[in-house]
C-alpha cells in the first residue's frame, strides 16, 4: 500500500521523552528507543522524515521574575536543550541503522551542521532523516514555531504533532472527563473556539501556508505507522 504522505516533519516535546518515569533523569531510554524504532518504520516505507523535538525536558523557559533569568537569555538556554534531545535521538535511530543527520540553527561545528536548508533538503532525498536542534535560533520563538517553520521550508505534506494525548479536545481531558475529541476541525474553528494546538506564531504560519497538522499521542506504539497509512488517528487540524 502506498503511503499517504511522501515527506512528514514529526514535532516531538522534550516532555514526552520522560515517559511516566519520573525519576529526575531528562530522559527515559525506552521511550528514545520506541520513537526510534517507529521513525525507522516510516524511513523503510520510503517516507523522508524530519524531526523538531523540544527541550522542556531539561530546560523549560522561566518566568523571569521567578527565576532572574531574563527571557531571552533563558530561551537560548533552551535551545541549548534541544540539541541535547536531538543528540539523543539521533544516537538512538544510528543505533538501528538509520542515517541522520542534525542540523542546528546555533552553530557547533562539533556536533551538528549548520541549518541550510538546500543541504536538509538534499538528505531527505537521499532518505536520510533530517534533525533539526536549537529551534529557529532566535529567542522569542517556540520551537512549535521551529517545526512549523521547517515544514514549510523543507514542503512537508503534513507535520505530525506527537504528544501525551490523543488529539484535539474542547477542554483538557487531563482535567475533565467529558472533554470532547476532534477528529477533524478547521484552523479558523481553533482559533474561534481558542485551542491551544500550538502556539499562535506556529497556528498562523501553517495556517497561511495551508500546512495541515495531525495532533496525536506518540507515546501509543504503532499510531505514527497508522497516520503515515492513511488511517484516522488523533486530530488532523486543516
Amino acid at each position: 500500500m502506498e503511503p499517504k504522505y511522501k515527506r512528514v516533519l514529526l514535532k516531538l516535546s522534550g516532555e514526552a521523552l520522560l515517559g511516566n518515569e519520573r525519576n529526575g533523569d531528562p530522559f527515559n531510554p525506552k521511550i528514545i528507543e520506541q520513537y526510534a524504532n517507529e521513525i525507522k518504520q516510516l524511513v523503510d516505507l520510503g517516507i523522508e522524515v524530519a524531526i523538531v523535538i523540544g527541550g522542556g525536558n531539561i530546560y523549560r523557559g522561566m518566568n523571569e521574575a521567578d527565576s532572574g533569568i531574563e527571557r531571552a537569555h533563558g530561551d537560548y538556554m533552551g535551545m541549548l536543550a534541544t540539541v541535547i534531545n536531538a543528540m539523543a535521538i539521533q544516537a538512538m535511530l544510528e543505533k538501528i541503522g538509520v542515517y541522520t543527520r542534525l542540523q542546528s540553527a546555533i552553530n557547533m561545528e562539533q556536533v551538528a551542521e549548520p541549518y541550510i536548508r538546500r543541504k536538509a533538503l538534499r538528505h531527505l532525498e537521499k532518505g536520510r532523516v533530517v534533525i533539526f536542534g536549537a529551534g529557529t535560533g532566535n529567542p522569542y520563538f517556540t520551537t512549535d514555531t521551529a517545526g512549523s517553520l521547517r515544514a514549510i521550508e523543507m514542503k512537508a505534506d503534513v507535520i505530525l504533532k506527537g504528544t501525551r494525548v490523543d488529539g484535539v479536545y474542547d477542554a483538557d481531558p487531563e482535567k475533565n472527563p467529558n472533554a470532547k475529541k476532534f477528529e477533524t476541525i478547521s484552523f479558523q474553528e481553533c482559533i474561534t473556539k481558542n485551542l491551544k494546538v500550538m502556539d499562535m506564531t506556529a497556528f498562523t504560519l501553517c495556517m497561511e501556508n495551508k500546512l495541515p497538522i495531525i495532533v496525536f499521542d506518540m507515546n501509543q506504539a504503532g499510531n505514527l505507522m497508522k497516520i503515515v497509512q492513511g488511517e484516522s488517528v488523533g486530530t488532523l487540524v486543516k
